[in-house]
């Protein structure tokens, strides 16, 4: 377990220097705005809260944490949106800071996109109902940031998530990443596909599904970033992924069907393209379905989903306190128990509280060695080019 703890704290380094020229553009506006807000009075803090835009302080000592606390346990109430109890294993992040906080959440629309995570913020503002905090794809986070859907904040432990992952302004914060993964019923497909030019040949025929569409899925986005790099392109470009898709379209293997749990354990897509996280735990979930997973070795390509919070949050205190549990080691070992790596990784191993069972648990560290990450700029050019070349040659 230390070469591969060895090996991720690595990755981790070359990232944050990477994170120098991905978040340029977002330290611009930063320098001004960048911070930790000094917590004052606890009439201070609750003169903030009534200020929607601004919210709560940020939480710097013991006391402003027991004063978060207590105020999010007044709100009584936290609304979360789109968090599949068994994605990153989200059902447990859930009970448990229900338990440990009492605070009963409401999570609206399960299987919804990062798209509808931002709609419902728009749509929703000043309703009771609205969601407090969204965990939606990095081109979402961007332009939900850009458009001021989100409430600046900065969790206890921001400084040891690397640069590369997070808003300089606080917008929003990278939360766990995950691999495009290929994933098989094995009952129903007797020669496992492990490449992304296995999925051509004629014996998946109206078999392969991916998890959403790439017109709103931040899942979907990768699937075409990763066929891309399948089919020997850049992430400069995602064109011969979208054109991968249109020609699986067209020798009937691609099918209309979006990958849901209930499409996997019944046997109606019997190949999917997802996340390594949700193909991982579906082969505990659904032992009937006989599943298998893959890293396809010709296109290995992984993305992280970000935290953010409403800035209309109808529940801030509970918000904020949202974003300490998720972000603290206990939250971020929970995603490493739905095998997903957490922003805190390298964080986790340096300080060796990394438990080998999780780790033993993940596939080899030697395909995570090969990923590769679209920057900001790659990510805002690959959403236009989908939006633009996918409805009229894929659907």
């Amino acid at each position: 377990m230390e070469d591969y703890e060895a090996q991720e704290v690595e990755f981790w380094a070359k990232l944050e220097e990477e994170g120098m020229s991905r978040s340029s553009m977002l330290r611009r506006s930063a320098a001004a705005a960048f911070g930790l807000t000094i917590m004052g009075s606890a009439s201070t803090a609750l003169g903030a809260t009534r200020a929607r835009l601004a919210g709560p302080p940020t939480v710097e000592t013991k006391a402003g944490l027991a004063l978060l606390v207590k105020n999010a346990k007044k709100e009584g109430h936290l609304n979360t949106i789109a968090l599949p109890p068994d994605w990153a294993n989200y059902g447990e992040m859930i009970s448990t800071f229900s338990k440990k906080y009492g605070i009963p959440i409401t999570n609206d629309n399960p299987d919804g996109s990062s798209a509808q995570e931002n709609e419902a913020i728009r749509s929703l503002k000043g309703d009771s109902r609205a969601p407090d905090v969204v965990d939606v794809s990095l081109s979402f986070a961007i332009a939900g940031a850009n458009e001021g859907l989100y409430a600046k904040y900065f969790n206890t432990n921001y400084k040891t998530i690397p640069r590369a992952l997070k808003d300089t302004r606080g917008y929003w914060m990278g939360d766990y990443w995950g691999a495009v993964s290929i994933g098989y019923n094995k009952s129903l497909v007797s020669n496992p596909p492990k490449t992304w030019k296995d999925l051509t040949k004629p014996e998946y025929k109206g078999k392969v599904a991916m998890n959403g569409s790439p017109l709103s899925s931040g899942s979907a986005i990768a699937g075409v970033f990763a066929a891309t790099l399948g089919a020997g392109g850049t992430l400069s470009d995602v064109g011969p992924g979208i054109d991968f898709f249109a020609a699986l379209k067209k020798s009937g293997n691609f099918i209309p069907v979006q990958t849901t749990p209930q499409t996997v354990a019944s046997g109606q897509t019997p190949i999917s393209i997802d996340w390594d996280y949700n193909n991982l735990a579906y082969v505990k979930e659904f032992p009937a379905a006989n599943w298998g997973v893959s890293i396809p070795s010709d296109g290995v390509y992984a993305a992280y989903y970000a935290q953010a919070i409403n800035a209309t949050a109808p529940h801030p205190w509970a918000a904020r306190l949202w974003e300490e549990f998720c972000y603290s080691d206990q939250g971020q070992l929970i995603w490493l128990k739905g095998f997903s790596h957490p922003a805190r990784f390298n964080d986790l191993a340096q300080r060796k509280v990394l438990p080998k069972n999780l780790l033993a648990a993940l596939p080899s560290s030697a395909l995570y060695a090969k990923v590769k990450f679209a920057s900001l700029s790659q990510q805002t050019k690959a959403k236009a080019k989908i939006a633009s070349d996918w409805p009229s040659k894929v659907g």
